[in-house]
């Protein structure tokens, strides 16, 4: 994280701050433009990388804390930070995209997770409840709220399905610094947490596990999986609190219309859009 104190951003910044995360949707659907079974993570994080470049901008991750690659990728169990490699996608896998964009000297930071081929209707359903569950949450993200309402929504929505909400990773502020205060929880108390007020820009992003919420991580040092194995799902926004409405400013739009000319990919439609 950077200093504790959060940093509010004018409405000039906010618009810079969206065209980078805009950008990050516009790499996602780049990626999911190629997303198939044969496919390897590193051959994801590579076009990755070249169309952030192409775009005239960075990379958020790489080089973060000493981070070597410009995606996370995490599949089926892994719940984030997986590292691009070897691993090949295969039919019935889900795989969690996580980028940040930097440009214009803000970040933007969003993830989306991809169901491959013949994915169980159970797993689908995992995908679908994480997707609403960020939509309830940004749902909240209003001036004079509490984080806590942000969490409480998730967090209700999610474990309504009995699902695990991941307690160790938490969405953040984002701005100048990819991680910014404050930090917003996928759990929590309805009106507790530091106060929302206009703009306060912050990353929303449920991490739901089918089973229990206990994690651990990988000897790799980022890897983070279920302790039990089971899938889990990431969705992720950036969005700017204001004066009225919650201002997303990633968009799933062009990724969800990659999805919907990959016939390799199952679009995940949540209860609210």
């Amino acid at each position: 994280m950077s200093s504790g104190v959060i940093v509010y951003k004018t409405k000039e910044e906010i618009e810079l701050q969206r065209e980078s995360s805009l950008l990050v949707g516009k790499t996602l659907a780049a990626i999911a433009s190629h997303l198939k079974p044969g496919i390897t993570t590193q051959q994801l994080d590579t076009i990755a990388e070249q169309f952030i470049r192409d775009h005239n901008a960075e990379p958020s991750f790489k080089g973060y804390h000493g981070y070597k690659h410009s995606l996370c990728i995490s599949v089926n169990e892994e719940v984030v930070h997986g590292i691009p490699g070897a691993r090949v996608i295969a039919d019935g896998d889900i795989v969690s995209i996580d980028c940040g964009v930097f440009k214009n000297g803000f970040h933007g930071d969003s993830a989306y997770t991809f169901p491959i081929g013949n994915v169980s209707e159970e797993v689908l359903n995992l995908l679908r409840v994480t997707k609403t569950s960020l939509m309830k949450g940004i749902a909240k993200a209003r001036n004079g709220n509490r984080v806590g309402d942000i969490s409480a929504a998730v967090q209700e929505y999610a474990e309504s399905f009995g699902y695990g909400v991941v307690r160790e990773l938490v969405g953040h502020g984002v701005g100048r610094n990819l991680h910014e205060k404050p930090e917003v929880p996928n759990y929590g108390k309805r009106a507790s947490g530091p106060v929302l007020k206009e703009g306060m820009v912050i990353a929303i992003e449920p991490m739901i596990n089918m089973g229990p919420r206990h994690i651990r991580q990988l000897k790799d040092g980022w890897t983070v999986v279920t302790l039990d194995r089971a899938p889990s799902a990431h969705f992720e926004h950036t969005v700017a609190i204001t004066s009225g409405q919650p201002d997303v400013l990633s968009s799933f739009q062009e990724i969800e219309i990659a999805i919907t000319k990959n016939n390799n990919i199952t679009e995940v439609i949540s209860t609210i859009s």
